[in-house]
């Protein structure tokens, strides 16, 4: 609860002391995270999850070789990254791999958290594809369609709304996970309140604000994700 005196305190920091700014360079830079996460995530999960399912119909044994070789290197991908913690992995980007590119470390924690996120899209993805009946599939090859144009045209979309609401959980998980961008020096919620509880020795008002605020984002994202999930429920 806020007393007068944390309320006084709250004025002069974040008012007086202007640090509202550090708090919005903060959020904005935790939700361009978390879309570059995401976008990143789903592009890996979508290959990857279909890669564990794909069949191969080509005779020519190049392709089955790749294909092979290919679902081998995404399961070992799978479990090195849920194996290992996500503060290691983008650490080891940051320092080892795209270090020498002097790359934006907003874009190097939005493509490490993507790399970590897509591991788990991936069995998000292909549990909403493996759920849809294996009828369609046969459907669709019976109209003449090929493997891929019958998972593109007719199994993903009805494997969306399967998936979505579990995308959407993960968009959320995504959010907090952000917070650990600071080890290697950017800028989000968590370091905006590290900043303030530096220069005002102020431990309370700094860590409270920002966790309402993590609070007030994945509040909102889970009643978008209810939402999503009765309007699904209703369409059957």
């Amino acid at each position: 609860m806020f007393t007068m005196d944390r309320t006084m305190a709250f004025f002069e920091i974040f008012i007086n002391g202007r640090y509202y700014e550090t708090v919005l360079d903060g959020l904005y830079n935790t939700i361009l995270l978390s879309l570059i996460a995401t976008g990143v995530g789903l592009a890996i999960g979508l290959v990857v999850a279909v890669s564990q399912i794909l069949k191969v119909e080509s005779d020519n044994r190049f392709i089955k070789v790749f294909v092979k070789v290919f679902k081998f290197i995404t399961k070992v991908y799978v479990d090195i990254i849920r194996g290992t913690p996500a503060v290691v992995q983008i650490s080891f980007l940051w320092l080892v791999v795209l270090g020498p590119l002097d790359l934006p470390r907003v874009l190097v924690g939005g493509i490490a958290f993507g790399i970590n996120s897509g591991a788990y899209m991936a069995e998000v993805i292909r549990g909403g594809i493996v759920a849809i009946d294996k009828g369609q599939m046969e459907a669709g090859r019976s109209l003449g369609l090929s493997y891929g144009q019958t998972m593109m045209v007719i199994i993903l979309p009805q494997a969306i709304k399967q998936m979505l609401p579990a995308l959407v959980n993960e968009f959320i998980v995504l959010i907090k996970e952000t917070a650990i961008i600071g080890f290697i020096g950017g800028m989000d919620l968590m370091k905006a309140a590290d900043i303030m509880i530096g220069n005002t020795y102020n431990f309370e008002i700094p860590l409270i604000m920002v966790a309402i605020i993590y609070l007030m984002l994945t509040s909102i994202l889970t009643w978008f994700m209810r939402g999503i999930e009765r309007r699904l429920n209703k369409q059957g």
